[in-house]
């Protein structure tokens, strides 16, 4: 692997390449943070497809696309007098710092719970009015209620167990299969995703890369059968249900 050395120039070197870009280049001397945000959301879930498939030359390639997206934006700050990189670097170096004090002050914390909950009240202390105003609001539902459930338990607002969080999920499952009204009904549906998600998050399981490889899965499952329908003739939506179940079995038979 490469030095430290090695890795403060390579760091230099794209901190020169982005001054030329920002100064030769017609596109990207036209970017704002407006219009560089709708590539970094792009380009982090890329970097989540690399992660989710292990593909270590992926995962590489997109975190340069990430790095370079941060790299940008502290550029376009700098141009606005406001802060450069090393700015942003210093300020998250001080923040470490500050929510790990013990390995930077006096205190213990020899567990990653105890780790969690001093992270939890320190950020209180830095002006925070809220345990979950740092959960941003446009991440997606799914991985929002994940973040809020881990926040909290952070104050040791959280379960005894997994099995005392699967009563709760079959507590809303009960009560949502009660509800006949629409809107009442999606709303219970709501509250069985959140108690499922909470019950995964403690027994050690990410609802989101879980979710995520079911859909993989069925996509792979789904395009096998539509391979199968073309070889066979057969026009997919012209089937019955009991047909395509029948294709949909023989599908799973060519997964590794």
């Amino acid at each position: 692997m490469n030095t430290k050395q090695e890795k403060m120039e390579a760091f230099g070197r794209l901190l020169d390449i982005m001054d030329d870009l920002r100064e030769k280049c017609p596109w990207d001397q036209k970017q704002t943070f407006e219009t560089l945000r709708h590539l970094t959301l792009e380009e982090t879930y890329e970097l989540s497809d690399a992660l989710l498939s292990e593909d270590l030359q992926e995962i590489k390639k997109e975190l340069g696309d990430v790095l370079l997206h941060l790299v940008f934006y502290s550029k376009i700050g700098s141009e606005k007098e406001s802060f450069d990189i090393a700015d942003v670097i210093n300020s998250l170096n001080e923040k470490l710092i500050f929510r790990h004090p013990h390995i930077y002050g006096d205190a213990v914390a020899e567990d990653e719970d105890t780790v969690k909950q001093n992270w939890e009240k320190l950020k209180l202390k830095e002006g925070n009015k809220s345990i979950l105003s740092g959960v941003p609001k446009s991440l997606p539902a799914l991985i929002k209620a994940y973040r809020i459930q881990d926040k909290v338990k952070g104050i040791g607002f959280e379960f005894d167990s997994a099995d005392d969080a699967w009563g709760k999920v079959e507590e809303e499952l009960s009560e949502f299969h009660a509800e006949t009204e629409i809107d009442k009904k999606e709303k219970e549906l709501g509250d069985v995703f959140f108690s499922l998600i909470n019950y995964a998050r403690i027994s050690g399981l990410n609802p989101d890369s879980a979710l995520e490889r079911t859909n993989i899965k069925f996509i792979s499952r789904f395009q096998k059968m539509e391979d199968l329908a073309r070889n066979k003739n057969l026009v997919l939506a012209d089937l019955s249900l009991e047909k395509m179940d029948e294709l949909w079995e023989e599908a799973k038979t060519f997964e590794v």
